[in-house]
């Protein structure tokens, strides 16, 4: 019996313990005996024959994880069994199939066929017999009146050797498996660290950026060699016409809600369109040192666009204290939902405040619909963030200051 047939039989008897290992061979009970290096008619997917010994190792561990199973394995120094056959090995050794196309029996190589005597007297069979069980052919020759049988050689197989040779190191299993590897803590230390150096580059621009904001829309009389020296471009910058074709001069003003139901205050504002992280403000407002603030200056400090000329806006919660010519300078107001928001505003109706002014309404995704019922009313842009994905709120303020330029720049040319 081959050395398969054999595993396979003891294995489907419940008789593995009987096979034992005396040296470089694996005696089965008191019925076989083969070398642990025997090559069985079982292939690998992978073109190697399995020797006995992967397959008696494999079929007393096959309860462990396959990870396991190959950490027990490459300790004992025996090659592994691959994850797609383990199964159908599996299948076949303990039974359950009874054939696969995976085994390959084949006859032994060189097979010899003992000649035939060369003498009447010497052959227990008469000639009639010889001739008729062998029908002469290449293979074989006639010699005193009895046909004798050829030594056949078999073709060499020499894949079939360099396959027997291979030990595979690693499966593809094994390639994808990264140990102590959090693929997660990467991206948040990286996001951490671009962060961090977003801050100290704009702290370092903050004064001339919100310097540069102011002058604009101011006068250039005596600004001749200043805009040299400071770097920047004297030439002179569209104003925006945001009412009745009345132009606004200076720093265009963001309203936001003095209500602590909205997400945007003036509290976290800053933190969500400079640094693109949405803090809740009643965490800002226990880590806020003094006052409350009247006025916030933001500017935009990443871009798609890295060559962009970056304004610098205030942001106000106090649409009561503006002047007259104030208004002039509002481009944007994140709205609460509610009519009583607009109440003394110098406009007709929530039509002409948003055909003048950019609106835009913050949620989180997985509020009810209900909660922006209103506002899908009102020709204002939703801003949806995660309650808990922080890293997806830098996308949300990016596609708030896109909006936004992109109405200033349709206010300035109409």
């Amino acid at each position: 019996m081959d050395p398969l047939s054999a595993l396979r039989d003891f294995t489907i008897r419940g008789e593995l313990d009987k096979i034992v290992r005396v040296n470089d061979e694996l005696r089965l009970g008191s019925d076989y005996s083969f070398p642990c290096s025997a090559e069985t008619a079982y292939r690998s997917k992978q073109g190697n024959l399995y020797t006995l010994e992967t397959l008696l190792h494999y079929v007393n561990n096959h309860h462990l994880k396959h990870t396991e199973y190959l950490i027990n394995a490459r300790a004992q120094m025996i090659p592994c069994v691959t994850f797609p056959d383990r199964k159908p090995l599996l299948d076949y050794l303990t039974g359950k199939i009874s054939s696969s196309d995976s085994i390959e029996f084949v006859l032994p190589q060189n097979p010899k066929v003992p000649d035939l005597p060369l003498h009447n007297n010497d052959f227990p069979f008469s000639e009639n017999d010889v001739a008729r069980h062998h029908t002469p052919d290449q293979n074989h020759n006639n010699i005193n009146g009895f046909t004798v049988l050829k030594e056949v050689e078999a073709p060499v197989d020499y894949m079939s050797l360099i396959y027997g040779s291979e030990r595979p190191l690693k499966d593809r299993e094994e390639l994808l498996e990264c140990k102590g590897r959090n693929f997660y803590g990467v991206l948040t230390a990286a996001t951490k660290r671009e962060e961090e150096r977003q801050r100290i580059e704009s702290q370092q621009r903050k004064d001339g950026l919100v310097a540069k904001s102011r002058l604009m829309g101011s006068d250039d009389r005596g600004m001749a060699g200043y805009g040299d020296e400071m770097g920047y471009d004297q030439a002179p910058k569209p104003k925006m016409h945001l009412k009745g074709g009345k132009i606004g001069e200076g720093v265009p003003i963001i309203l936001v809600p003095s209500a602590f139901q909205t997400l945007i205050t003036i509290y976290n504002v800053k933190e969500f369109l400079e640094d693109g992280v949405y803090i809740p403000t009643d965490v800002k407002v226990k880590q806020m040192k003094g006052a409350k603030p009247d006025c916030v200056t933001v500017q935009k400090k990443f871009s798609r666009d890295r060559d962009r000329v970056v304004t610098a806006y205030e942001v106000r919660d106090k649409p009561s204290a503006l002047k007259t010519e104030d208004w002039d300078r509002v481009v944007a107001v994140f709205v609460l939902g509610k009519e009583w928001q607009f109440k003394d505003w110098p406009f007709k109706d929530h039509v002409e405040i948003f055909n003048k002014i950019m609106g835009f309404f913050m949620r989180f995704e997985d509020d009810s619909v209900e909660s922006a019922k209103i506002v899908k009313q009102w020709n204002v842009k939703i801003i949806s963030i995660s309650k808990n994905k922080r890293h997806q709120d830098r996308a949300a303020a990016l596609e708030v200051w896109d909006r936004l330029e992109e109405f200033v720049r349709s206010r300035s040319h109409s």
